[in-house]
């Protein structure tokens, strides 16, 4: 028998009682908000840390990604165990849904069902060409670099049309290595900011607006960006939740990123299926609502 129904997955950073900053203590509160919720529906639920090497992960019916942000600088290691817990137990996301979404491909996957994303060129590992050729070819003007596989923005460049030399041996390395993405830069999000729409069961819950720093694209708040509540338009609902919808099962929570293009077409930013920012401790029925989605797989 299990012995417990469903771990909330945090990294190393954020166990114990130590509430270092600002983030360690959101993030305390937001994976307490959800294990709250699924206690009072008389769920077994406790917080570990994926990479913990003591842990029975046979020994839960579900696990469910929340803070689990380390990853991205320790990828083989965290895909590893996601292959080695997936036999044992029920990933939520589901660990084909984690590898469609780790890898900005699935942007292409969305586009072919209907799905606007801006005007993107992905440029495979090893191809061999040049910042100055693809700036050329596709007739571009500042342009925006970042890796197919990444998070909290790292290799992402803002670079402009006389500044292609000198990102030349950064380009030719990073290409060496991963696939890139080459985007126009887009204006909008500079001028009026990045929409994050919270999805959970397939149903918009609420929404933050994300304003980069002054002088700054990259809306994150590790580069100075502001977080503030924000109310979306039945348009970009609509959005959100079809996108969602698009994915090849549906996700029990998602978060979509939204922005105006440069041709002020609603654009798809990111789709965040793995461990997104949810923003529960300004909105804690949206962790409750969570709690009831994850109860209904159980039964």
């Amino acid at each position: 028998m299990k012995k417990y129904d469903v771990i909330i997955l945090t990294d190393d950073r954020y166990v114990g009682d130590e509430k270092k900053d600002q983030l360690a203590q959101n993030v305390y509160v937001e994976d307490g908000l959800l294990q709250e919720a699924l206690l009072k529906l008389g769920l077994k639920a406790e917080r570990k840390s994926w990479s913990d090497p003591l842990f029975d992960w046979s020994s839960t019916r579900y696990i469910v990604f929340r803070s689990t942000w380390d990853y991205v600088y320790r990828f083989e290691e965290f895909f590893n165990w996601i292959e080695k817990v997936s036999k044992l137990t029920t990933l939520l996301n589901s660990e084909s849904l984690i590898r469609w979404n780790i890898n900005k491909h699935y942007m292409l996957d969305l586009q072919k069902k209907g799905v606007h994303i801006c005007e993107t060129y992905f440029i495979e590992a090893g191809t061999q060409t040049s910042l100055q050729e693809l700036h050329q070819l596709h007739k571009l003007n500042d342009v925006v670099l970042k890796p197919c596989v990444s998070g909290g923005a790292r290799h992402t460049y803002k670079i402009k049309a006389d500044e292609l030399e000198q990102y030349e041996s950064i380009f030719q390395e990073l290409i060496s290595k991963e696939a890139m993405m080459l985007q126009p830069f887009q204006q909008n999000i500079v001028t009026k900011g990045e929409v994050s729409m919270m999805v959970i069961n397939g149903k918009f819950t609420h929404a933050v607006l994300k304003i980069a720093q002054k002088g700054d694209f990259r809306v994150q708040d590790d580069f100075g960006g502001t977080v503030q509540q924000y109310h979306p338009t039945v348009e970009e609902i609509n959005y959100a939740e079809k996108v969602v919808k698009s994915c090849s099962e549906m996700p029990i929570y998602a978060r979509v990123d939204v922005f105006l293009d440069n041709q002020n077409q609603m654009a798809l930013a990111e789709l965040e299926l793995i461990e997104p920012e949810m923003w529960f401790r300004d909105h804690p029925e949206a962790a409750q609502l969570l709690a009831l989605g994850i109860k209904e797989r159980i039964e």
